[in-house]
């Protein structure tokens, strides 16, 4: 068992964005309970002293600087993302990216020090996936979505801003979604050609997410790209949209791409 201060000094250390693995290191405890009371310890009293403000803090309808950026890292953040609170009234922004996507990995970390004001980020090896961690205290006013519970049990609704930078970068948002909750696959069938059956290979892409707000959200935006899809039920749950059209996959493919 640790002390409180114990804990809220291996805390303080990941806030000013040490990797769990130098303050396991520092401290003697173990990166498995750093992280779990990074959720667990109940947050301190708000500090008197405050830091510069984020540019939604201090102009609300002001957009992030890399607006390009923020678009890619919002689909990121509605498939895999999550934020949590830090002790000392700061929050954690985590976007989980499985290993086997070395590049995502890469593009996941720029595209949170690029939005995160404090410019920092870094990676928390999980058993089959990283985690990309960010630390501000303005997470929340980037991503006015987060809230208790999962994001498929509550109404998951862009702001107006957030709505301008979708409309301004759709294939961002998109690629973001993709990234986090879709893949690009390659399906096949077969057909009798002359009575010999022939196999046929095409590609098609697949979005999955359980929230009929998120969802909507990627459908409502391939439709203003011009992606024609359709949705594909498993058993009752409608929870998959699919593109698979011969110039749909090519947008697609011009502007997304698979997983690398």
């Amino acid at each position: 068992m640790y002390d409180m201060g114990t804990r809220k000094r291996a805390l303080a250390l990941v806030g000013q964005g040490r990797s769990l693995n130098s303050v396991s290191k520092e401290t003697g405890v173990s990166r498995a309970a750093i992280r779990s009371w990074q959720t667990r310890i109940e947050p301190l009293p708000r500090m008197q002293t405050q830091t510069e403000p984020c540019v939604r803090c201090r102009r609300a309808p002001a957009q992030p600087e890399d607006a390009e950026t923020y678009s890619y890292l919002l689909g990121l953040y509605l498939g895999d993302g999550c934020i949590s609170a830090h002790p000392r009234n700061g929050h954690y922004l985590r976007i989980a990216c499985a290993d086997a996507w070395p590049g995502l990995i890469d593009a996941c970390e720029a595209a949170v020090r690029s939005i995160n004001p404090t410019q920092l980020a870094y990676r928390v090896q999980a058993q089959g996936h990283v985690s990309v961690v960010g630390y501000s205290r303005h997470w929340p006013c980037f991503f006015p979505q987060h809230g208790p519970g999962k994001k498929h049990e509550r109404a998951i609704v862009l702001e107006s801003w957030q709505q301008e930078i979708v409309d301004a970068h759709p294939w961002e948002f998109i690629r973001g979604l993709i990234h986090s909750d879709g893949c690009r696959i390659t399906n096949w069938t077969t057909r009798l050609v002359a009575g010999e059956k022939k196999r046929y290979e095409y590609p098609r892409y697949f979005f999955t997410n359980k929230s009929d707000d998120i969802r909507k959200l990627f459908s409502d935006t391939l439709d203003k790209v011009g992606v024609e899809w359709t949705t594909l039920a498993r058993g009752s749950d409608p929870f998959n949209i699919s593109v698979a059209r011969r110039a749909s996959v090519a947008l697609m493919d011009t502007h997304v791409g698979p997983k690398y």
